[in-house]
């Protein structure tokens, strides 16, 4: 018998929360939301893999950090520019001119320049090699445990790596610095020399007509082993989110990479909003009144409390919970604090207010007298007792008068 209910079981179509990617050209995805510092979705996002040109955001924050005047002159020199592959992202910098270290970092992020990201790693640490210890070196200051870096460029080479967990978690903290989030979200910038450097994704846009208006900022990518790359910030109903892809195919006068951050931001678009998770004026609980014309007094919420969720979110993982008084009496006054409602989803406190008495609690006569009947029929007791003690007194006076 317990082997057919099984069966039957097994039969019946079970609800499962929780929303699936859609599917992309690209094989690792992460999606983060800033504003609430949550993983929204993610594909592949722990696996190591080379990160291409999102290295370059690495690059940019580390010569932000150590270069403390972004004014400072740097000369294009021949060893700046030395070994780099003549197919690499280059922003066409020349050997003997001068940039500031401002021009050099839009250029790097912007058109994604090999040139820019040599230049000013050499102009700030004296050489390639000596910037690349202090990428590593902030590397481990922001806490990634699967990123390796060996080039400035994100170029393929053996034992220079990263995950979109770890690229994340590198973007998120570059975008915390005013000055690379601003240059993260330029599409176009006017060097000192009156050079202009574009970024990349407006380039996207120019040749094969995409849409790329709702990426506010971005860095892409390409290289064999790491495919065509993105990372991109959005907004989704005011919500800052980035997405980052990796190892999409590279196909020539295409580019998968900012077709699936396009789709995804889409399927964001449709997929999450503002969820009312608890609602006015739902009860948490009912307390004791003591002595009152009522017995129980409803804790309830006074606002209504809505979370950044998918449109599926399940509703069972919402729960409200009371911290303060279990009981009031007519002694409580209108206004005074009883305690705390605490709003959890997923076990976690999002949210909480403050409960007050909002009405004034009338005391009972009869329920008074019959809580208090002893100690009333005691001073009862006790005044007739001194009466009585009086009028013996007094007749007693009387008679030794007479």
């Amino acid at each position: 018998m317990k082997k057919i209910i099984l069966f039957i079981l097994l039969l019946i179509p079970i609800s499962v929360y929780g929303l699936d990617l859609p599917k992309t050209y690209s094989e690792i995805v992460m999606i983060y939301d800033l504003t609430d510092d949550e993983i929204l979705l993610e594909k592949n996002a722990e696996k190591k893999t080379n990160i291409a040109s999102l290295t370059k955001i690495m690059t940019t924050i580390t010569a932000l950090e150590l270069n403390q005047d972004l004014s400072k002159n740097v000369k294009i020199t021949e060893e700046m520019l030395a070994g780099i592959p003549s197919d690499a992202s280059i922003a066409h910098l020349n050997i003997g001119e001068t940039y500031t270290i401002l021009d050099l970092v839009y250029a790097s992020i912007l058109p994604s320049g090999a040139d820019a990201t040599q230049s000013v790693a050499v102009s700030t640490s004296g050489s390639v090699a000596n910037f690349v210890k202090e990428m590593n070196t902030l590397a481990q200051k922001i806490g990634v445990t699967n990123t390796h870096f060996v080039n400035v460029t994100g170029l393929d080479i053996e034992g220079h790596y990263s995950t979109a967990k770890d690229v994340m978690k590198i973007l998120k903290y570059a975008l915390g610095n005013p000055i690379f989030k601003r240059i993260y979200c330029t599409k176009e910038y006017l060097m000192s020399n009156n050079q202009k450097v574009e970024s990349t994704i407006k380039m996207y846009s120019q040749k094969i007509g995409l849409d790329v208006s709702r990426i506010k900022g971005s860095k892409t990518g390409y290289t064999s082993k790491a495919g065509t790359c993105i990372s991109a910030l959005t907004d989704i109903k005011d919500h800052e989110v980035l997405i980052i892809t990796m190892q999409a195919p590279y196909v020539y006068g295409d580019f998968y990479n900012a077709r699936d951050a396009i789709k995804l931001i889409e399927f964001l678009d449709d997929s999450y909003n503002y969820e009312e998770i608890i609602k006015k004026d739902e009860v948490v609980k009912k307390i004791n009144v003591e002595l009152s014309t009522i017995d129980t007094y409803e804790i309830k919420t006074k606002n209504n409390f809505k979370m950044f969720l998918p449109l599926d979110y399940d509703k069972s993982l919402a729960r409200l919970e009371y911290e303060g008084k279990d009981s009031i009496d007519y002694n409580t006054q209108e206004g005074e604090e009883l305690g705390k409602i605490k709003y959890y989803y997923k076990n976690e406190l999002v949210g909480s207010e403050v409960v007050t008495l909002d009405t004034t609690i009338e005391p009972d006569a009869l329920k008074i007298i019959k809580e208090y009947r002893l100690p009333i029929l005691l001073v009862i007791g006790i005044i007739f007792l001194l009466i009585t003690c009086i009028g013996l007194l007094r007749m007693k006076r009387r008679k030794k008068r007479r």
